[in-house]
């Protein structure tokens, strides 16, 4: 099996990677090379910045791939280009897309929440400033209205881990340890999450599969925030010092206005068996914790 990946040298990217080199897969990873990564000889490097199109489908040659995965593609104009270049040289394309996708909301959210086939999209060479979640949105609906190859948008919520470099709930953990407020708007909001095992082995299994158009995957169990910081005043031993008010660098990563959490019925049906979130959330809590001490 010939796979590209368009980033794939930090978190559930990496996890990604070194799950398709145990299955003697052959790698390609396409990045700028500015980070290392540990893969060695076991992958093939292509060191370019994938938003100089030129430069990406020039490195590229003539090298086709039964699934391209496409962890690093933000706005439309970087969605046209990918399938300009990879248009009758891949087997199948995976976005990652985001639940950013979707708006805040009480009722768990199944992919008809914002359909992409149907999405307005902007005119070729329109230049605009995009929010991320409106980048997310126009690249899912260049994908399923222009692609002529089959394609999945993976939309993931917040993706944690041990290795998560934007480090969200190391943040929480940290606080409480330290005695710092966290600005958290909506404690009894609803979220959902998945961990970077997780969401790299849905990744695999997707490639695999049939299954194509946008598709949630995060793990059973939504938690409401009051819950989560209760695991983590309970594995610190301290209480949480939750203010309505403080500076910027107080604000919780997870400090959504309402609640926000997904249905995965979708990825269910075609096979795919989600872990319940109680069966890693509070071991990973328990590990960044005693990390800290």
């Amino acid at each position: 099996m010939k796979v590209l990946i368009l980033g794939g040298t930090q978190f559930f990217g990496k996890k990604l990677v070194q799950r398709l080199i145990d299955q003697q897969a052959e790698v390609t990873i396409v990045t700028r090379g500015i980070k290392p990564d540990p893969f060695g000889d076991a992958v093939k490097r292509i060191r370019v910045d994938r938003t100089d199109a030129a430069a990406l489908s020039t490195a590229l040659g003539g090298a086709s791939f039964d699934v391209v995965y496409d962890n690093i593609c933000y706005t439309p104009q970087e969605a046209r280009e990918a399938i300009r270049i990879f248009s009758g040289r891949t087997g199948k394309y995976i976005v990652i897309s985001s639940m950013s996708v979707y708006p805040f909301g009480e009722e768990a959210l199944t992919e008809l929440a914002f359909d992409p086939y149907t999405c307005q999209l902007p005119e070729p060479g329109a230049s605009s400033s995009l929010s991320y979640a409106d980048g997310k949105r126009l690249v899912e609906a260049v994908f399923m209205q222009e692609a002529p190859f089959p394609a999945a948008a993976v939309r993931f919520p917040i993706v944690l881990g041990p290795d998560d470099y934007t480090r969200r709930l190391h943040f929480h953990i940290e606080n409480v340890q330290k005695g710092f407020p966290i600005i958290i708007p909506a404690l009894d909001a609803k979220l959902s999450f998945i961990n970077s095992d997780e969401a790299a082995n849905f990744l695999i299994w997707l490639g695999k599969s049939e299954l194509i158009g946008p598709v949630n995957a995060c793990s059973h169990g939504e938690i409401r925030l009051n819950q989560l910081m209760s695991l983590i005043v309970e594995c610190v031993g301290k209480c949480a010092n939750i203010v309505e008010k403080a500076s910027e660098e107080h604000q919780s990563p997870f400090g959504v206005p309402a609640s926000w959490y997904m249905d995965t019925s979708k990825a269910e049906a075609a096979g795919f068996a989600f872990k319940h979130i109680d069966d890693w959330l509070p071991k990973l809590i328990g590990e960044l914790a005693n990390a800290k001490e």
